[in-house]
């Protein structure tokens, strides 16, 4: 199978001049629309062997975009940028965590697929990224080196795990950076010291906003990645809150959640919209609502932010199309969003309506 990606990926390596770019890259990108940037998000997806949606990925002869619908995948290359939640390793390193439950663990040329899908950048700020250890970190972080895929939030260090992904465009720098909250009590996933790879942790959010400090100082607009919350939990939670509005104060322009497998609720705090949870992307065989955030950008900030409703079903991810659909989906978020209204358009309003 690598043979297929071989020849189109030594091209690219002639052709392109952003050549194998890890965290603390800066890319310059073109941009569809003069004066405005678009980024795009997604939560979590998994390509980890020996689970439901791999094995429906196998049945249609490895085709990643017959697992990810047209229209879908359409918005999202849409996007200048677009990212979503890396949440599981490649091999071929390491050997699953004992004690661990729940490991997950790709096939290194899965990365290709993530550029089939339009993905321009990955989290790997997750409690899924250490599941084969350093050795499996590690190999994970050659996979997407050599799908050219640059990702924020773990590295082989603390000062690499830290170093945000920036963009340049339109006269504008971009910095998204991205840390992770999960296990709270327990920890399998290691946080990166000075000599050892890994993870960027934000339980004790100290050093994460020094962080967002660092990157606010140095860009126009700072965007949060956060991996955070109870599983399955609709509603967030107070620690989740006191960390995005630590966020926010220490100059975050947009925040945008994963990890609870479901959709949670979006505010504004100072005016900067918090998107608690995206929920599952392309996870498993259940049947559950998610979407996809569209956020524009000028050069006075953000100037529109908007909730696309999508349900991942029989292992498939499908953009809703049905009016009905999207006005259920659209009616639950405000319900689960204080202080928020969604247009049927899907643009996403504090209750001011500005």
């Amino acid at each position: 199978m690598l043979r297929q990606f071989l020849l189109p990926y030594l091209l690219s390596l002639i052709l392109s001049p952003n050549i194998l770019l890890p965290a603390g890259v800066t890319r310059q990108i073109p941009t569809s629309s003069p004066g405005m940037v678009s980024f795009g998000f997604a939560g979590d997806i998994s390509f980890g062997e020996g689970y439901a949606n791999m094995n429906y990925y196998h049945s249609t002869g490895n085709d990643i975009t017959k697992c990810i619908d047209a229209p879908l995948r359409e918005r999202m290359a849409s996007a200048d940028v677009f990212m979503l939640n890396n949440e599981f390793t490649y091999g071929p390193g390491g050997s699953p965590l004992a004690g661990k439950t729940y490991t997950f663990q790709a096939r290194p040329e899965m990365a290709f697929d993530l550029s089939s899908l339009g993905v321009d950048l990955v989290s790997l700020a997750n409690n899924h990224a250490y599941d084969y250890g350093s050795d499996g970190l590690l190999s994970t972080f050659a996979a997407l080196k050599s799908a050219r895929i640059p990702y924020v939030g773990a590295g082989r260090s603390l000062a690499e795990a830290s170093l945000p992904v920036c963009f340049l465009t339109n006269g504008m720098k971009f910095s998204i950076v991205a840390a992770t909250q999960v296990e709270r009590s327990y920890v399998f996933t290691k946080e990166a010291t000075d000599t050892e790879c890994g993870v960027l942790r934000t339980y004790d959010p100290s050093r994460f906003l020094q962080v967002i400090r660092k990157a606010q100082a140095d860009s126009d607009v700072v965007i949060v990645y956060v991996h955070w919350g109870t599983e399955q939990e609709a509603f967030y939670e107070a620690d989740q809150q006191a960390l995005a509005h630590a966020y926010v104060e220490a100059g975050a322009d947009l925040v945008v959640g994963c990890h609870p497998h479901c959709l949670q609720g979006i505010e504004y705090y100072n005016g900067v919209p918090i998107v608690y949870s995206l929920g599952n992307f392309w996870f498993n065989s259940r049947t559950i609502d998610t979407g996809i955030l569209e956020a524009d950008f000028n050069a006075d900030g953000l100037s529109a932010l908007r909730f696309l409703p999508c349900i991942q079903t029989g292992c498939r991810t499908s953009l809703l199309t049905d009016e009905r659909e999207r006005e259920r989906v659209f009616r639950y978020m405000e319900s689960i969003s204080p202080g928020i209204s969604i247009t049927e358009e899907g643009l996403v309003l504090p209750d001011n309506g500005s």
